[in-house]
């Protein structure tokens, strides 16, 4: 354990109880039912501290915060932790004074999750200083480590799909606009230059197919006829003009007899 490394708290419980283990009769394990649980020799606190690799079970007082006992752990599980066999809420805790000398004692919880607690943060410390080694170890020696292969196998290949080529052309699309059908079109001035008004050539008729002289001739006939046909007699016009007169002629004189304006 290294003077200059932080020590961490991983877990505190306000009450926990120690007890005398009596001599096991054999190689099979601890029972917490043989250890009087009634009557247990001691009731404190339990921190759990790591400093380094090393994670440490101290059990003080409630009130004082004075040291009992404390058990170095080094791996768990193994040796200096061990769980009994007939339950899951006391565990065998190997302790040790500073000068060598090493004992064991029972150590129970009230609730089995408290317990539960104690379990798991023994395991992430020693999880953690697995991974902490791991990683020293590739740093070490790189070429140990998983290599990654970012290279293309025999016949593999991907595809690409670009969606923003498609909005591109439609944007050039929609800015182009087709010229009208009749009349003059203007040309856009260009982005940096001044606008200038540039008429486009308008379109011409086609023209009109050659006619033979007999075609030509019928034609000027039926047209000829047709404007006969069409146009008034002379009788008929001046019925049609003299109505018109005589009605202007009428009214004219109803608005002399009635407002006296003198008709120019």
């Amino acid at each position: 354990m290294a003077d200059g490394e932080y020590e961490s708290v991983l877990c505190v419980k306000p009450e926990v109880l120690v007890y005398r283990l009596p001599p096991r009769a054999s190689n099979r394990g601890y029972r917490a039912a043989e250890w009087q649980l009634d009557q247990p020799a001691w009731t404190g606190r339990m921190r759990i501290t790591s400093q380094g690799n090393v994670a440490c079970i101290k059990l003080e007082d409630k009130t004082s915060g004075e040291l009992f006992a404390q058990a170095p752990v080094d791996q768990f599980p193994g040796l200096a932790v061990e769980g009994v066999t007939d339950s899951s809420r006391y565990f065998v805790l190997r302790i040790e004074d500073g000068n060598g000398r090493r004992a064991f004692i029972g150590l129970g919880f009230v609730d089995r999750g408290d317990a539960f607690d104690f379990n798991v943060a023994l395991q992430d410390h020693f999880k953690w200083v697995k991974q902490q080694s791991e990683l020293a170890k590739q740093a070490q020696d790189p070429e140990q480590g998983p290599k990654l292969d970012l290279g293309f196998k025999e016949g593999q290949t991907i595809k690409l799909c670009i969606a923003n080529m498609k909005k591109k052309e439609g944007a050039l699309g929609s800015r182009s606009r087709p010229g009208g059908s009749g009349g003059t079109s203007l040309i856009p001035p260009p982005p940096g230059g001044k606008a200038s008004l540039v008429p486009l050539p308008e379109k011409q008729a086609p023209p009109c197919p050659a006619q033979s002289p007999a075609g030509a001739q019928e034609a000027a006939e039926a047209s000829v006829a047709w404007l006969e046909h069409q146009t008034p007699t002379a009788e008929a016009a001046a019925d049609l003009w003299g109505d018109f007169t005589q009605a202007s002629g009428s009214a004219s004189g109803t608005a002399q007899q009635t407002t006296g304006w003198v008709q120019f």
